[in-house]
C-alpha cells in the first residue's frame, strides 16, 4: 500500500495519503492545515486523490478540509456523522488557538461508520468507529496498517477532557478495535512517530489496565 505522510499546522498533525501504488489513487486522511502546500505536493508526487477523510472534528485535523476539497472537486469527502457538526462549532475559536480562521467544509458526500469500507483503486480500507476522544472518531485500517487519529499514539492515548470526550469509551475503543488487530500492524497516529500494536500492548503505560 502506498503511504505518504505530511506534518501540517501549528500543532504538527500528521496528514496521510494512502492507497494504490500502481494507479497512484489515494485517500487523504486529516488535512489539518497547509492545504495549498498539500495540493502542490500531491501534484509533485503524481497522486490521484479520489477521497478525503477526517478522523474527527478537531481543527488540527480538519482545518484544511475546505480549501483542499475546493482544490479537489472530484474527490469524495468522508466523515462520521457524529463529528461533522463539531467543525463549525469550533471554527469561531480558530484564530485564538489555531492561528488563523477556518472555513468549515461542505457536508460529507458519505457518512461512514464502523464496518464500512472505502475502495481506493485495488486497496480496500476498513472503518473502525472508535469514540472517546470525540463521539464520532474513526480509525482506518488496511494492508497491515491502522491510522488512529487521536485515539492511540506511541506511548500515549488521546485526551478525554474535551467536551464530548469519554475516557471509558476511549479505552473500550482501543481494547475492542485496536488491540484486537495483529501485533505486527503498524500504527500511524495523528501526531508523532509510527509504532505497532505489539509495542503499544507491551509498553504503553495508559493501556496497562486493559
Amino acid at each position: 500500500m502506498l503511504i505518504e505522510s505530511f506534518v501540517v499546522g501549528r500543532l504538527q498533525a500528521n496528514c496521510y495519503a494512502i492507497g494504490d501504488e500502481q494507479s497512484r489513487e489515494v485517500l487523504i486522511i486529516d488535512p489539518g492545515d497547509n492545504a495549498p502546500e498539500l495540493l502542490d505536493r500531491f501534484r509533485e508526487l503524481k497522486l490521484r486523490v479520489t477521497g478525503v477523510l477526517a478522523t474527527h472534528s478537531h481543527l488540527d485535523h480538519t482545518g484544511g478540509l475546505h480549501e483542499l476539497l475546493e482544490g479537489l472537486p472530484e474527490a469524495e469527502f468522508y466523515m462520521h456523522r457524529d463529528d461533522y457538526a463539531g467543525i463549525a462549532q469550533q471554527a469561531p475559536s480558530a484564530p485564538a488557538w489555531y492561528g488563523h480562521e477556518v472555513t468549515p467544509p461542505r457536508e460529507p458526500d458519505r457518512y461512514v461508520d464502523h464496518g464500512d469500507t472505502i475502495e481506493v483503486g485495488s486497496v480496500s480500507l476498513g472503518i473502525l468507529h472508535c469514540p472517546g476522544h470525540t463521539p464520532g472518531h474513526i480509525c482506518v485500517r488496511g494492508d497491515g496498517a491502522v491510522f488512529t487519529g487521536d485515539v492511540l499514539f506511541q506511548g500515549s492515548i488521546g485526551r478525554s477532557d474535551f467536551p464530548g470526550s469519554d475516557g471509558a469509551a476511549l479505552l473500550a475503543s482501543i481494547r475492542d478495535h485496536l488491540l484486537t488487530l495483529p501485533d505486527e500492524t503498524t500504527v500511524y497516529s495523528g501526531h508523532g512517530p509510527a509504532t505497532t500494536i505489539e509495542q503499544e500492548r507491551r509498553h504503553n503505560p495508559f493501556l496497562r489496565q486493559l
